[in-house]
C-alpha cells in the first residue's frame, strides 16, 4: 500500500469521526446550535484550507493515530487479507459478536476529552474557581488545567457595586470628616476592599465575562504589575455575579438540598433578604447563632453559599440555610433543566469510557461528562476505572457550543471536599507551605509525556508536578519522545519550583539550568541587608527601577540615591548600567522590594538592624534620617525599623534648630540606648556613636540603685561632674558640693583641682534616669556618719551635740537638715560660720553636714542647729567676723551688722541678721544717691551690710540703713535735731528751691531745714523771687539756725546778710572756691535728684504752699537723656575752659549745673544805714569785677550771659543746648524752641555734628513738651536736613530713653522697612526686642533681616545677633550661632575672637580652653597664633587659674617646635 494511501486511510477515521460528532450534535429541533468559540469555522474550506494551528493540526494528528492504533484497524484488515473469499463473503453476512462490541465501544468514543486552554474559554462559560490571592480591588484565581482569571471589586454582585458608587458619591459632595456615623454605617453596609470578603483557597463560582489577547494590561490596579501570575490572570476575567452565574435557574429546581450562590440585598432584623438571580423571586435566611457568640453579620453585597430549605407556596421567597459542611456534601441527584446544573454542583457519576486521554462519564441520567488526566484520583489512572463503575465527581466547567450539553468535571480529592490540597504526610501540611516557591528539589521522577505540551513528574506520594515544555531547557524543544531522550519516561531530574496550581492540585516545576541558578525568583526570597548588583531600568521622576535578577524589580527612592540629595539623577543612573545596591525592605503582601543606593550603607560592615529582635542596648550601627522634628530626630534602619534621637544626644554641642543641622535622607551612625520591645521603641544616640569604641556608653540597666561603683572624670562643669563609671561605661552626674563637702574643701577650689581623667572611688547610685540614659551618684559617708544611719534618738541629744544629716531642701529660714528616724533640723544662714563671706551659708542640696545643736523641739521633733566654729569647737577660739544675734537685747543703734536678704518687697527689703530676727531696709535707705531701678540690685540670700537705725523691742521691729552716713570723711555721725541750738551757724547745700523758699541740707549731718523766702534778702521792698531764680541745687551757702522744734522735727533757716560778720562771709568765701574747684573736677552733667533724708521740713513746705501760689515749673531731666554718639569739641568752645565740650555718650539731659555768683544781689535798705550801703557798694563792684575778667571761666548764668558766650561762639551747639535748657527750666518752652532754631540757622553750614546735635535737642524737647504731629512734623526736617537713617535710628533711641516702647517699635520698623540694607537698623531693632524681654521676636529678625541684607553684610548681622543674644539673651543660643559662624568661616579669626570674649564673659574657663584648642588646629601664621595665645594666657590669669597658665606655655612651646 502506497504512503499516499495510507495515509488516506489513516485520515478517514478522522473524517469519520468530525462527520459522526457533528451529527451527534444536531439538536432535538433538528437546528445546528451556532459554535460560540469559532462561529466562522468551516469543516472543508475551499482551496484545501484549513483553520487549525500546526500545533492544534499536530495534535489532532497525533491523537487520531492513538484512537486508530486502540481500535486495531490495520490488525483487522491484515486478518481480512489473509483470509478466504468465503470468510470474507462469510463475513459480510451478518456482524459477529466482536464486531457489535467494537461498534459500541466506537460509539463511545463520539465524545472526545479535551484540556481547557485560553483558546476554548469563550464569553458566558460558567466555571469552578478558586481563589489564589486576595488585592484590595481584584482576586486572582486558579482555572482548570492551570489557567488563571481575575475577578475586579466591580463584578462581585451588583448590590455590592451600587454601594461602592453611593460611598463615592458621598465622599465627593462632602469631604468634612464629621464622619463617625458615615463611617460606621460604611462599615455595617459594604466593605472597604475585598479582603474583608474573601481569603486566599476559597471556592467561588464564576462566569466568563472577558477574554483579552495575550499581553494585555488593562485594569491594572497598580502601575506595575505584581508578578507572573498576575501577568497572566489579565487574559480571562471573570464575574461572581448571581444574576449571571444563576442564568437560566428555574423554580421547579429550587427543592431541599440545592446550592446556589447568592449576594446579601439587605440586612434585617431576624436574618438576610438574598438575592440569587431569579427574576421574581427572592431569598430569605435567618442569622445563625452559635453558642453565646456574638452574630457577625454579613455585608450588602457579600456573597454567601446557600442551601435550599423550601420554596414558598406562591414561589416567591426561598428559604435558605448556611451550613458549609452540608454545602460541600450536598449531591445534586436531579435537574429539570441543563441549564440548572452548576459549576461546583457534587453529582454521581458513571463511567461510559475509558480512553488514553481520561474518562468519558454519564451524569443525571442523561447528560455527559469528560475527566482529563490532571483531575484524576491521586494516585490513580485511567486504567484503574472501568465502564460501568460510579463515581463521585464535582463539575469543574461546562464546555460552550456542545450538543448535547457536555461537562468537565474532576475527581481531586481535595476539589470533591472543595478543601486545599495537602500532602498525606502526618502534619497535614498545604501543598504551598510544604514547597515554597524557589524550593529546589533534587530529583523528580517522569511519570507521563505529553510530546507537544511538557512533562508530568512525581514530587512525592500524592504530590505531582508539571513541567511545560519550555521549561525543560534553556534551549529551545521542539517536542518530547516518551521513549527516548533526556525526558523519557521513568527519568529523574532536578527541579526548582516557580508556582502552583491550587485548583488542580499541582506544582509547576522547571529544569532550565538558569532557573536552578538563579539567586532568587520572587520577593520572599530576597533577604533584607543583603548586598546585590542590579541593572537600571526606568528612571521616573519618583523613584529609580532596578532589575536584580530576572523578572524580580526593585525600587530606590530619591533620597536613597546617594548620600547627598541629586539634583541631576539622569547623569549618574543611565539605562542599562549596572548599579551595586542594598536591599533596604522587603514587602511580600506589595510584592515590593526597596534599595538603597548610599555608599554609607552599601559599604557599610555595621550589623544589619531589619527587626527589633536585632537591636540591642549598646550596638552601633548606620541609619538614614527620615524624618526631622521640633525636639527629636527620627533614623531608619532596614525594614521600617525607626529608632528616635533626642535632641540631646544628637551632638556634643548644644543644637537649637535641628532642621538646619540635618536634612531627610543623611545618612548618620547612631548607638542603640534603649530597647523597648512591648511598645516597639528604640532610643538612640549619634553624639556617643562618634569616636572610639571603647570610649562609648553601656547599658544603664546593668547598674541598680544603692550599688558601690567607682568611675572616671570626664568633663567639669559648673555644679556637677560627668564620669564615665567603670566597668560599665554608663554616665554618670556628682554634684560638687557633695564631693567638696566628702573632702572637706571649698566648691571653687575643688573645680579648679579637678581634672579629666581623675579617678573617684567609693560612690553610690542614687538615681538613674532611663529616657536621658544617665545616673546620678554620691559619695558613700565615711564610717562616722554611717553610724549615724541609725534612727536619732532625741533623748540622747542635749545642747552641744554633734549631729550628722543631709540637707534635705532651702527654706525661708535657711537649709533644712533630715535625719534618720524622722528628725528634723534647721540651720540658719547666720549659724553657719562665723564669717559670712568665707563659709557657704546654704550647703547643697543632698550634701552631708555635721551641725551643733543649739536647741531641741522634743514636740516637733526639730533640732536647731549651728554649723559655727565658735559653737562646734569654743576652745579653738576663733576669730569671730559676724557675732551671733540672738536677740534684740543683742543689737543696739548704731551698730553695724552684716545679713543676708530675705525678701524685696515694693517698700524696701527685708534683712534677717539673726534666728527669727528680721530688719527693714526702706527704698530711700539703700543708697546714697537716687536710684530709679533700685530692685535690680538686690536679690534673695545675698549678702548685705548695714547700720542699725531704730529697734522696737514692743512690736519687735528693727529699721536698717545701707546708707553711709555722710559724703565728707569728717563726718559726724552722732549728731541730730537735738544738738542744734538758736544762732548758731552752719554750712549747707542747697537742696530744693521752692515759691516759698529754700531747703538747705546741713553739711555732715543728715538734717534738711527751711529757708522762707522773707529771710533772704534785708531789703524787704527787694523782688525775692528773682534772689530765688539766682539760687541753684547744689549750691553752697551759709545759714543760721533761726528757730528748732523737736516735737514737729522742723528747723528753720535764714540767709539774709545781716545774720553774718565780715569773718563769716570770708570763711564762707573759701568754702565756696573749695565747692567751685571740686564742681570743675567733675562732670557738668550732674543728677538732680538728692537723697531723701531722716529729717524732712515738709510740714512747712505744706503750710507754704497753702499761702503761695506754686508758679515755677519743675523739669524731670531723666526724660531727655538719649543713647548718641560723642560729639567732636567745636573750636569755638575752646575759650570755655572750665565747660568741657558736649559728650552724649553718657545720656542726654537738659539741666545744666551752673555755680551761682559768690554772694547774692540783695536791694537796698533804707540810706540812712550808711554801713550796709558801703558793704552793698563794696559788693556790687566786686561782682562788675568777676563779670568782666571771669566772663571765660565761669558758666552764663542769665539770657545777657548766654548771649554774650553766643557772639564768641555762634557754632557751638554745647551753649546752644545749655541756653534752650536754661529757657526750660524757667517753663519758657516756646522760647526754648526759637533758640533752637536760631541755632540752626546761625551754625556753620559746614558743623555738620554741631547741626546734628541741636536737630537732637530740638528732638527731645517735642517729644516731652510737644504733640505727635508736631514732634512727626520735626522729625520730617530733620530727616530732610540730615542724614535721613542716623535721624531714624536717633528718633528710636529717643523713644527707647523716654520709656515709649511702643513708639519706639514703630520707628523701628519704619527704618528697617526704609533702610533694609542697613545692618545696624536690624541690630538697634534687635536690641530693643531684647531689652524689653520679647526674645522671640528678636530672633524672627535675624532671618528677616538675611532676606534684606546683601550677601557681604550676612556674617557681621549674624555675629551682632549672637552678641546680644550672649549680652540680653540666653548665651547658649548666642554659643550656638557662633558655633555655626566659625564652622563655616573656620578662617575668620576676628569671629573667633569675639566669640572667646563672649565665653569669657561667660566665666566658662573649659569652654575658653576649648575654643583655643580648636583654633589653634587651624593652619595660621605666628603672628595670628602668637595673638591667640596671649589672648589665652591673659584669659587664663583672669578667670582661669595657674596650672591652666602653665598648660598655655607648653602648648605654645608645642606649637612653635612643630611649626618650625
Amino acid at each position: 500500500m502506497s504512503s499516499k494511501k495510507r495515509g488516506s486511510e489513516a485520515t478517514a477515521p478522522v473524517a469519520s469521526q468530525r462527520k459522526r460528532v457533528k451529527l451527534s450534535d444536531t439538536p432535538e429541533e433538528g437546528k445546528q446550535a451556532p459554535s460560540v468559540l469559532r462561529p466562522e469555522e468551516v469543516d472543508f474550506p475551499r482551496g484545501g484550507g484549513s483553520s487549525f494551528t500546526p500545533v492544534e493540526y499536530k495534535a489532532i494528528r497525533a491523537e487520531a493515530l492513538k484512537e486508530l492504533n486502540d481500535e486495531d484497524v490495520f490488525q483487522d484488515s491484515g486478518a481480512r487479507n489473509k483470509g478466504t473469499r468465503k470468510g470474507k463473503k462469510k463475513a459480510n453476512v451478518g456482524p459477529t459478536k466482536k464486531s457489535s462490541a467494537m461498534q459500541q465501544t466506537s460509539k463511545g468514543t463520539t465524545v472526545r476529552v479535551e484540556q481547557l486552554n485560553y483558546k476554548r474559554i469563550a464569553t458566558g462559560m460558567k466555571l469552578l474557581c478558586q481563589i489564589v490571592a486576595v488585592y484590595p480591588f481584584i482576586l486572582i484565581v486558579s482555572l482548570p488545567n492551570q489557567l488563571l482569571g481575575h475577578i475586579p471589586i466591580t463584578h462581585i454582585s451588583s448590590h455590592l457595586t451600587s454601594v461602592l458608587e453611593a460611598a463615592d458619591a458621598d465622599d465627593s459632595e462632602d469631604e468634612e470628616p464629621d464622619s463617625e456615623d458615615r463611617d460606621e454605617s460604611k462599615s455595617e453596609h459594604g466593605p472597604s476592599d475585598l479582603t474583608e470578603l474573601f481569603c486566599p483557597g476559597q471556592y467561588v463560582r464564576a462566569v466568563v465575562s472577558a477574554v483579552k489577547p495575550p499581553g494585555t494590561t488593562e485594569g491594572r490596579t497598580s502601575t506595575y504589575l505584581k508578578d507572573e501570575v498576575e501577568k497572566a490572570s489579565r487574559r480571562v476575567e471573570l464575574s461572581l455575579n448571581p444574576e449571571l452565574i444563576n442564568a437560566g435557574l428555574v423554580k421547579t429546581d429550587l427543592k431541599k438540598g440545592f446550592t446556589v450562590c447568592a449576594a446579601v440585598q439587605s440586612v434585617e432584623d431576624h436574618g438576610y433578604i438574598l438575592d440569587f438571580g431569579l427574576a421574581g423571586s427572592s431569598g430569605f435566611m435567618r442569622y445563625r447563632r452559635q453558642s453565646n457568640e456574638k452574630i457577625e453579620r454579613k455585608r450588602v453585597g457579600s456573597l454567601v453559599n446557600v442551601i435550599v430549605d423550601k420554596l414558598a407556596e406562591d414561589g416567591r421567597t426561598c428559604i435558605f440555610t448556611a451550613n458549609e459542611a452540608e454545602f460541600k456534601s450536598s449531591i445534586l441527584k436531579e435537574v429539570s433543566n441543563v441549564s440548572s446544573i452548576l459549576p461546583g454542583v457534587l453529582v454521581q457519576a458513571l463511567v461510559t469510557s475509558v480512553v488514553p486521554s481520561g474518562l468519558v462519564v454519564q451524569l443525571l441520567g442523561s447528560f455527559e461528562g469528560t475527566i482529563d488526566m490532571y483531575h484524576m484520583a491521586s494516585g490513580l489512572s485511567q486504567s484503574d476505572f472501568k465502564v460501568g463503575k460510579k463515581v463521585k465527581a464535582r463539575i469543574l466547567y461546562d464546555v460552550v457550543g456542545t450538543s448535547p450539553p457536555q461537562f468537565a468535571l474532576s475527581l481531586k480529592e481535595h476539589v470533591v471536599s472543595l478543601d486545599v490540597k495537602k500532602r498525606k504526610m502526618e502534619d497535614g501540611q498545604t501543598i504551598q507551605e510544604s514547597f515554597p516557591i524557589g524550593t529546589i528539589l533534587q530529583t523528580v521522577k517522569v511519570k507521563r509525556v505529553e510530546p507537544e505540551r511538557g512533562l508530568i513528574v512525581s514530587v512525592e506520594d500524592g504530590v505531582d508536578g508539571f513541567v511545560h515544555i519550555s521549561h525543560t531547557s534553556d534551549e529551545h524543544v521542539p517536542s518530547l519522545s516518551a521513549n527516548s531522550g533526556p525526558w523519557k519516561l521513568d527519568s529523574v531530574h532536578r527541579a526548582r519550583i516557580v508556582g502552583f496550581h491550587p485548583l488542580d492540585g499541582i506544582l509547576q516545576l522547571s529544569f532550565r539550568p538558569s532557573i536552578l541558578t538563579q539567586k532568587f525568583l520572587r520577593v520572599d526570597d530576597v533577604n533584607v541587608g543583603e548586598v546585590i548588583k542590579g541593572t537600571i531600568k526606568k528612571l521616573t521622576d519618583s523613584c529609580l527601577f532596578v532589575s536584580i535578577n530576572g523578572n524580580v524589580d526593585a525600587m530606590v527612592w530619591p533620597n536613597h540615591y546617594a548620600d547627598i540629595m541629586l539634583k541631576h539623577p539622569q547623569k549618574r543612573f543611565k539605562f542599562g548600567a549596572s548599579v551595586k545596591c542594598r536591599v533596604l525592605a522587603v514587602d511580600p503582601n506589595r510584592r515590593r522590594i526597596l534599595l538603597t543606593a548610599k555608599k554609607t550603607l552599601v559599604e557599610s560592615d555595621m550589623p544589619i538592624v531589619s527587626s527589633l529582635d536585632d537591636v540591642e542596648a549598646g550596638l552601633v550601627t548606620h541609619g538614614v534620617v527620615c524624618k526631622v522634628l521640633d525636639k527629636i530626630l527620627i533614623v531608619e534602619f532596614y525594614n521600617n525599623v525607626r529608632a528616635i534621637v533626642p535632641t540631646r544626644e544628637v551632638s556634643e554641642e548644644p543644637v537649637t534648630n535641628l532642621v538646619e543641622s540635618f536634612s531627610v535622607g543623611k545618612p548618620v551612625k547612631v548607638r542603640v540606648l534603649s530597647v523597648d520591645r512591648e511598645t516597639s521603641r528604640i532610643i538612640a544616640s549619634i553624639r556617643q556613636a562618634s569616636g572610639d569604641l571603647k570610649s562609648t556608653i553601656g547599658d544603664i540597666k546593668s547598674v541598680e540603685i544603692g550599688q558601690t561603683v567607682f568611675g572616671t572624670v570626664l568633663e567639669i562643669h559648673r555644679d556637677n561632674a560627668l564620669l564615665i563609671l567603670e566597668p560599665s561605661r554608663v554616665r554618670a552626674l556628682i554634684s560638687l558640693h557633695n564631693v567638696a563637702n566628702h573632702r572637706g574643701t571649698p566648691a571653687d577650689q575643688l573645680r579648679s583641682s579637678l581634672k579629666s581623667g581623675d579617678i573617684m572611688e567609693e560612690l553610690v547610685v542614687v538615681t538613674r534616669n532611663l529616657d536621658k540614659g544617665i545616673v546620678i551618684v554620691a559619695n558613700r559617708p565615711s564610717p562616722k556618719a554611717q553610724s549615724s544611719k541609725q534612727a536619732l534618738n532625741l533623748d540622747d541629744i542635749s545642747i552641744g551635740s554633734k549631729v550628722i544629716g543631709r540637707v534635705l531642701k532651702h527654706g525661708r529660714h535657711g537649709a533644712i537638715v533630715k535625719f534618720p528616724g524622722w528628725v528634723t533640723g534647721s540651720l540658719h544662714p547666720t549659724d553657719t560660720t562665723d564669717d559670712f563671706e568665707q563659709g557657704n551659708a546654704f550647703p547643697a542640696i543632698n550634701s552631708m553636714v555635721t551641725a551643733t545643736v543649739i536647741a531641741v523641739d522634743y514636740a516637733k521633733k526639730h533640732l536647731i542647729l549651728s554649723t559655727r566654729c565658735s559653737r562646734s569647737e569654743p576652745s579653738s577660739k576663733p576669730k569671730i567676723v559676724d557675732r551671733e544675734v540672738g536677740d534684740l537685747k543683742d543689737l543696739k543703734v548704731g551698730d553695724k551688722i552684716r545679713g543676708f536678704t530675705k525678701s524685696v518687697a515694693e517698700h524696701g527689703v527685708f534683712v534677717t541678721v539673726g534666728r527669727g530676727i528680721d530688719a527693714r531696709v526702706q527704698i530711700k535707705e539703700l543708697y546714697d544717691e537716687y536710684v530709679k531701678d533700685w530692685k535690680s540690685g538686690f536679690e534673695a540670700n545675698q549678702l548685705v551690710s548695714g547700720r542699725i537705725l531704730s529697734i522696737n523691742p514692743n512690736k519687735n521691729q528693727i529699721e536698717m540703713t545701707f546708707r553711709s552716713v555722710s559724703g565728707s570723711p569728717s563726718a559726724k555721725a552722732g549728731i541730730s535735731i537735738g544738738d542744734l541750738v538758736e544762732g548758731q551757724k552752719v554750712d549747707g547745700k542747697v537742696k530744693k528751691v521752692e515759691d516759698f523758699g529754700i531747703f538747705i541740707t546741713i553739711d555732715d549731718t543728715r538734717l534738711t531745714g527751711l529757708c522762707h523766702k522773707s529771710e533772704i534778702a534785708d531789703n524787704k521792698d527787694a523782688d525775692v523771687t528773682m534772689a530765688l531764680r539766682n539760687f541753684r541745687e547744689g549750691d553752697m551757702v551759709k545759714a543760721i539756725v533761726l528757730a528748732v522744734d523737736n516735737e514737729r522735727r522742723r528747723i528753720s533757716l535764714g540767709l539774709k546778710p545781716s545774720y553774718f560778720s565780715k569773718e563769716d562771709l570770708q570763711s564762707s568765701d573759701e568754702t565756696e572756691e573749695q565747692a567751685d574747684d571740686d564742681l570743675e573736677e567733675d562732670s557738668p552733667m550732674l543728677d538732680n535728684a538728692a537723697p531723701s533724708s531722716d529729717v524732712e521740713a515738709s510740714d512747712n513746705m505744706d503750710d507754704a504752699s497753702q499761702d503761695e501760689d506754686d508758679t515755677a515749673m519743675v523739669v524731670d531731666s531723666s526724660v531727655f537723656e538719649l543713647q548718641s554718639a560723642p560729639i567732636p569739641e567745636s573750636p569755638r568752645a575752646k575759650s570755655f575752659t572750665s565747660v568741657p565740650v558736649l559728650s552724649l555718650q553718657g545720656g542726654f539731659q537738659w539741666t545744666s549745673e551752673v555755680t551761682p555768683v559768690e554772694d547774692n544781689i540783695f536791694s537796698s535798705d533804707d540810706e540812712s544805714d550808711a554801713q550796709t550801703e558801703k558793704k552793698r557798694k563794696r559788693r556790687k563792684k566786686g561782682i562788675e569785677q568777676d563779670l568782666t575778667a571771669d566772663m571765660h571761666t565761669r558758666k552764663p548764668e542769665s539770657v545777657a550771659d548766654f548771649e554774650r558766650h553766643l557772639l564768641g561762639s555762634p557754632s557751638s551747639s554745647y551753649i546752644w543746648i545749655q541756653y534752650m535748657s536754661f529757657q526750660l527750666q524757667l517753663a519758657e518752652i516756646d522760647k526754648a524752641r526759637e533758640i533752637g532754631k536760631r541755632a540752626l540757622q546761625a551754625i556753620s553750614i559746614r558743623e555738620e555734628q554741631e547741626k546734628l546735635n541741636v536737630w537732637i535737642a530740638l528732638l527731645n524737647l517735642e517729644n516731652t513738651y510737644g504733640t505727635d504731629e508736631s514732634l512727626e512734623a520735626l522729625f520730617k526736617d530733620a530727616a530732610r536736613y540730615n542724614d535721613s537713617k542716623t535721624m531714624y535710628l536717633r528718633m528710636a533711641a529717643i523713644f527707647d530713653q523716654s520709656d515709649k516702647a511702643e513708639k519706639a517699635e514703630e520707628q523701628y520698623k519704619r527704618t528697617c522697612k526704609k533702610f533694609g540694607h542697613s545692618s545696624k537698623a536690624w541690630t538697634l531693632f534687635g536690641e530693643h526686642y531684647l531689652r524689653r524681654g520679647l526674645m522671640e521676636e528678636a530672633r524672627k529678625l535675624l532671618p528677616r533681616s538675611l532676606q534684606s541684607l546683601e550677601k557681604r553684610k550676612h556674617l557681621k548681622t549674624i555675629s551682632k545677633f549672637a552678641q546680644l543674644e550672649y549680652k540680653l539673651g540666653d548665651p547658649e543660643r548666642g554659643k550656638t550661632i557662633f558655633e555655626g559662624i566659625v564652622d563655616s568661616h573656620p578662617k575668620r579669626w576676628d569671629l573667633w575672637s569675639i566669640y572667646m570674649d563672649m565665653e569669657a564673659g561667660q566665666k566658662d574657663v573649659q569652654s575658653i580652653r576649648n575654643l583655643f584648642d580648636r583654633v589653634l588646629t587651624q593652619k595660621m601664621t605666628s603672628h595670628k597664633a602668637k595673638t591667640f595665645f596671649k589672648k589665652w594666657l591673659e584669659l587664663e590669669r583672669r578667670i582661669g587659674d595657674e596650672a591652666g597658665e602653665r598648660i598655655v606655655k607648653e602648648k605654645a612651646i608645642e606649637w612653635t617646635q612643630r611649626t618650625a
